[in-house]
């Protein structure tokens, strides 16, 4: 197990928030970092009385939370929308525009997610005042280690996708992206691909698509250490993709397919 991997498995682990505490613990933590912390402009923390970050795509989406073991919180969470019939857009339909090349993806809808409300705590490396004790020191030291052996609690989250894409057969993810969020991807391999303008769209924003099957393989190519966590050293994803890219109709056109 390469260091990368030792250093997740000590630090993090992924959970499914398949219950309604689990949910509760999601939206909650939705509702700190993209209201109070203001990650989203157009949302108003007032709208929320109950400090629960709910909408309409939450009763379709399989939901994710990132827990830091040594602290016991949860300091992330996302959420696949799924959309199993062209009655039900995913947001990047109704909220953004394709360029005319991509207009007509043809993509499985049914092997096909959103990944959306991608959040990370702020604060989760950051020490909360100024005056701290030489506990607090220790900690802060831990986290500093942590920080060196595993680069950002995104790809953990990250870890959760790829894995939950191999249980549900989904090949093809889209985005409605903040493009720093994006290149931060890109660090692993994992980048989208512009398929639109920009637009304002809970910020400035814009769509993106990519193929798993072409993540794996930058991957693979590129971030070896990653790929092995990622597929848990093939286990999950096989380095030989090629029976895949048939099972999925592997193109670079994509329309979104009933």
């Amino acid at each position: 197990m390469n260091d990368i991997a030792a250093a997740f498995h000590e630090y993090f682990q992924i959970v499914i928030a398949d219950d309604p505490v689990l949910l509760k613990q999601v939206f909650n933590l939705r509702y700190r970092i993209l209201c109070i912390d203001n990650k989203y402009p157009d949302i108003d923390a007032s709208s929320y009385p109950d400090e629960l970050e709910i909408d309409e795509y939450d009763n379709r989406s399989l939901h994710l939370l990132l827990k830091h073991k040594p602290s016991n919180t949860f300091v992330g969470t996302l959420r696949l929308i799924f959309s199993i019939d062209a009655d039900q857009k995913f947001p990047l339909e109704l909220h953004t525009q394709f360029y005319p090349i991509d207009a007509n993806m043809n993509v499985p809808r049914k092997q096909t997610v959103e990944i959306s409300r991608f959040a990370i705590l702020s604060n989760f490396f950051r020490r909360k005042d100024d005056s701290y004790s030489l506990t607090d020191q220790i900690a802060m030291e831990n986290f500093e280690k942590e920080r060196r052996r595993f680069p950002h609690p995104m790809l953990g989250l990250a870890v959760g996708v790829i894995q939950m894409c191999a249980r549900y057969n989904i090949y093809h993810w889209f985005s409605a992206m903040n493009p720093a969020l994006n290149r931060l991807l890109g660090f692993y391999g994992m980048q989208l691909e512009p398929i639109g303008p920009f637009v304002s769209y809970h910020g400035l924003r814009r769509p993106y698509y990519v193929c798993l099957l072409d993540v794996l393989e930058r991957m693979y190519a590129n971030h070896r250490d990653v790929w092995e966590l990622v597929t848990d050293n093939g286990r999950i994803w096989p380095a030989n993709l090629e029976h895949f890219k048939s099972i999925c109709g592997h193109q670079q056109s994509v329309q979104i397919l009933i």
